[in-house]
């Protein structure tokens, strides 16, 4: 069955960026143990990785280049919060680079990257991790079957088969 809107797709996926002089930096992958599994249409993808996998089937293999405005976007460098040492009393002060859990004033929450640590001052990069990045995927479809009604209705995929809890 080929990808398509309300399909549960399970795929394997090998991601790099691609630096400014053209090179490869390997970031992660899924193996064959651990597919990336979701349900496709309903937003939880970057639109331009959906739009490159639609009308793919079980056993296509593709491979892809996103931009960093069909990513994750530019970077921009006033995305720094200084954050005061106090709202870390409780856990400790956290070391440059680890990445910490934020909550906007909405409730919004999202992470943040570490980049000085003072007495009196964390200073945190609100950027994604990724914003900036040109992304490279190479993937392979493992399977494509349609949502059921409860992975429809909760808005996620409940594993490669459909019956994994949550």
């Amino acid at each position: 069955m080929a990808v398509e809107n309300n399909n549960v797709v399970t795929l394997n996926y090998v991601l790099h960026t691609i630096e400014e002089n053209g090179e490869k930096t390997f970031v992660e992958q899924t193996t064959s143990d651990n597919p990336l599994t979701f349900l496709y249409g309903v937003g939880m993808m970057l639109p331009k990785f959906e739009e490159n996998i639609a009308g793919l089937n079980a056993g296509d293999k593709t491979s892809f280049e996103l931009e960093p405005n069909e990513a994750y976007g530019e970077r921009d460098d006033k995305a720094i919060a200084q954050l005061p040492a106090e709202m870390f009393q409780e856990v400790g002060l956290p070391p440059v680079g680890e990445v910490i859990p934020l909550q906007d004033n909405q409730g919004n929450q999202f992470r943040a990257v570490v980049i000085e640590v003072t007495p009196e001052t964390v200073v945190a990069d609100l950027n994604h991790p990724m914003a900036g990045k040109k992304l490279n995927f190479d993937i392979e479809v493992i399977a494509s079957r349609p949502a059921t009604a409860e992975e429809l209705s909760h808005g996620h995929a409940h594993g490669i088969d459909g019956n994994e809890a949550h």
